[in-house]
């Protein structure tokens, strides 16, 4: 298998409030607790366990519970915190704070936190061979809820990414759901960054992180490449009824780390 070089560093966004998991989850969705781990813990150790050990968490909301809960893990990485106060706004002010480790020139695994996921899933993203992966599962639910990955088949027979959004605008022969997990090139982390930028230059700070992405893929589109996932087990958790789907129908099919 490979795996991403010894300088890759990840970058995980958990700076978020979480509002729409309602009363009873005051605390981060990244400390959502899944067999006794929290989503960080497994996050970490999976990032271990492809040789990524410099991990990048942007905390806002209740971020010092983030702080305390990594102080507890049994854990060789090397993990910082870099602070959104503007944590309430959209996901790109999260993504626009890690700015100085996108600017490094080094590989990034760009994660969303509130994900429960099999350990093969960062596995299979270490081992796409594009410049730079996205995750892509095919079983999606319909509705505009799933941020839709989509693809167009070239004379060629490969199958292009052609638009990336929760309503895509572009034509296309299929789309599937993005797991929110993404691997750059050290240059196109430094891209992301400044397409980041213009959307905050410009005060578009309600904007999701998604949609800087979807720039970087319209404008690269042979740059970038999806891996298939739709056999693995995983879920976004946004709302309660994920978290009981989570504990009652992807738990019991991880392979963990």
């Amino acid at each position: 298998m490979e795996t991403p070089p010894p300088n890759d560093v990840a970058v995980i966004l958990a700076a978020g409030v979480g509002g729409r998991l309602g009363a009873g989850h005051e605390a981060p969705k990244a400390l959502l607790d899944f067999a006794g781990r929290t989503l960080l813990d497994r996050h970490v150790r999976n990032l271990e366990a492809i040789g990524v050990r410099d991990i990048a968490i942007t905390v806002g909301h209740e971020a010092q519970m983030i702080r305390d809960a990594v102080a507890g893990l049994t854990t060789d990485a090397r993990i910082t915190f870099v602070e959104n106060p503007r944590y309430r706004r959209g996901s790109l002010v999260s993504l626009w704070a890690q700015r100085v480790r996108l600017q490094a020139g080094a590989g990034v695994i760009l994660m969303d936190a509130d994900v429960l996921c099999d350990a093969r899933m960062l596995a299979r993203l270490g081992d796409g061979q594009a410049e730079n992966t996205l995750l892509v599962d095919r079983q999606l639910e319909p509705g505009d809820e799933p941020m839709k990955l989509c693809f167009r088949r070239g004379v060629d027979g490969q199958d292009r990414i052609v638009d990336f959004r929760k309503r895509p605008e572009h034509a296309h022969d299929w789309h599937g759901e993005s797991v929110g997990f993404f691997r750059f090139s050290g240059a196109m982390a430094v891209e992301l960054a400044a397409r980041c930028g213009g959307y905050v230059s410009t005060d578009q700070l309600d904007v999701e992180y998604e949609e800087a992405i979807r720039d970087l893929l319209l404008a690269h589109p042979d740059r970038f490449g999806a891996v298939d996932v739709s056999d693995l087990p995983w879920t976004e958790i946004d709302f309660e009824e994920d978290v009981v789907r989570a504990r009652t129908h992807v738990l019991p099919q991880l392979i963990e780390t």
